[in-house]
């Protein structure tokens, strides 16, 4: 069979970085982002975008059949006119709308945890629960949430939102707050989510949950396992070597 053919927008960024290393020789990849890709494989098209503009995203999203958003500005303290509206909101309302004009039979929306840190720190969060943003940047992604339910609903297209937690590399006898150890996703297990999103046989439209098989967990993933088949290995707990309940904050 042959491979699908992958759209990967943020590329050079790290998520990028692990997907690519530990997911894509399932998919023809087609690599885009406005800074230098240097980790893309053998084989791998490599294209320059600038979400913000419409014929990019159009050039970018012609002849692929998935595509994996994952192009933003990620800080939650970035100017909200000056950089999270033309990017995080123009700019993915500008990828949506080309998937849809190209045929993409799904997108999945990398979305955060910041979609929903309004809630209280000692509640686990279901897939289902609405956004809460915790900042300007939560706001954008329960944004891009919303944009993907419509086009999911409006239009021929496959939309998964995946709320992504703390990306992390833990090593033992690290201080963390309780917060970022139960929001913890290793590397490995959020390419395995990313993957299963891409190629479940979910439709319409979805949001699923990031964080790894951790022994708290600050979002549920019972459903998300359910859904996608996703499977975690990782535990944010044994890797800090922690025996018991949560770390002592240090901040």
């Amino acid at each position: 069979m042959s491979r699908p053919k992958l759209l990967i927008t943020g590329a050079a960024g790290r998520v990028g970085k692990a997907f690519i290393e530990s997911a894509g020789r399932h998919f023809t990849l087609r690599l885009a982002d406005s800074r230098p890709i240097q980790h893309a494989p053998e084989g791998a098209e490599l294209v320059h975008l600038d979400i913000r503009d419409a014929d990019s995203c159009r050039a970018a999203c012609h002849g692929v059949d998935l595509v994996l958003h994952l192009a933003a500005d990620p800080s939650p303290a970035a100017d909200f006119l000056s950089s999270l509206l033309p990017t995080n909101i123009v700019g993915t309302y500008n990828l949506f709308s080309a998937a849809v004009e190209a045929g993409c039979k799904r997108l999945v929306f990398a979305s955060s945890a910041q979609a929903i840190e309004g809630y209280p720190v000692d509640l686990q969060v279901p897939e289902t629960a609405p956004p809460r943003p915790g900042n300007m940047y939560g706001v954008t992604k329960a944004f891009g949430e919303a944009l993907a339910a419509y086009y999911a609903h409006a239009h021929s297209i496959s939309c998964i939102a995946v709320r992504i937690a703390n990306v992390a590399i833990f090593s033992p006898d690290e201080r963390h707050s309780p917060r970022d150890v139960a929001a913890f996703i290793s590397e490995r297990d959020l390419a395995h989510l990313l993957q299963r999103a891409l190629l479940a046989d979910e439709k319409g439209f979805c949001v699923v949950n990031g964080v790894s098989n951790n022994r708290y967990k600050r979002l549920a993933i019972e459903e998300t396992k359910q859904v996608l088949g996703y499977s975690p290995t990782d535990d944010a707990f044994e890797l800090l070597k922690f025996p018991g309940g949560y770390p002592q904050r240090t901040d």
